[in-house]
């Protein structure tokens, strides 16, 4: 299991984009998942079949997306290249973009639940009181949802992960810079002779995917029990 340079550079790689992938991720993923738990609207049924859109698309369409809105020639692309010389395709920063669009879905989901498990009467009952509605958010609202923020954090995280058709098409296959977890197992498994590397690989992804996980249950769950005033250790 003795890893080389490069599987090193992928493993943190991967890490890292996963890592800004949540940081971009969460605060606007909060934003909608309260619109859509707390708010009626019209057209709230297509907001949020737009939201929930890259869950049931091929990967490859997102990719191809961003490629035409993002890329060099792209509407938003030449843009930010012509006014700011911001370039996100072929880019570290790219996958980043593209699996915070594929993960999103998956963070609003968890958090709108969050959201809508929340006793809106502690909420009117502080208003009532001369308290803010920032002051009520910040205080009752953001505690009690905090275990769903943690869950659809580590899904976030954990999707960045295993994202690998949008990456692929808006960012392409370069070492060092785009190549994550997914893309480097599917590079190797072109080279004869790549099998090691590949079993190497994808036991790193499957124990990077299972500590996830288990980590977010056991954080929940305390944040849970904190909440509920049962933690007394």
């Amino acid at each position: 299991m003795t890893l080389s340079p490069e599987e090193w550079d992928v493993i943190l790689l991967s890490l890292k984009v996963a890592s800004w992938c949540v940081l971009v991720s969460l605060l606007p993923a909060m934003a909608c998942a309260w619109v859509l738990a707390r708010r009626n609207f019209p057209g709230k049924s297509l907001f949020n079949a737009f939201i929930h859109l890259p869950l049931v698309v091929p990967p490859v369409v997102i990719g191809y997306f961003l490629l035409v809105t993002l890329g060099r020639q792209g509407m938003v692309g030449a843009w930010l290249y012509d006014s700011f010389g911001i370039t996100l395709i072929f880019t570290w920063k790219g996958a980043v973009i593209a699996t915070a669009v594929m993960a999103f879905p998956l963070m609003v989901r968890s958090i709108r639940s969050a959201f809508e498990n929340v006793d809106v009467g502690l909420e009117q009952a502080a208003l009532t009181l001369g308290r803010s509605p920032l002051s009520v958010f910040m205080t009752i609202t953001l505690p009690l949802i905090s275990p769903g923020l943690i869950s659809g954090a580590t899904l976030g995280f954990a999707r960045a992960l295993g994202e690998f058709g949008a990456t692929i098409t808006f960012v392409s296959n370069i070492p060092g810079e785009t190549r994550t977890l997914p893309i480097a197992i599917y590079s190797l498994l072109q080279i004869p002779g790549g099998q090691d590397q590949v079993i190497r690989l994808v036991i790193i992804s499957v124990t990077l995917a299972f500590v996830t996980i288990a980590f977010s249950e056991w954080l929940a769950r305390r944040t849970a029990k904190r909440i509920l005033g049962t933690d007394h250790a």
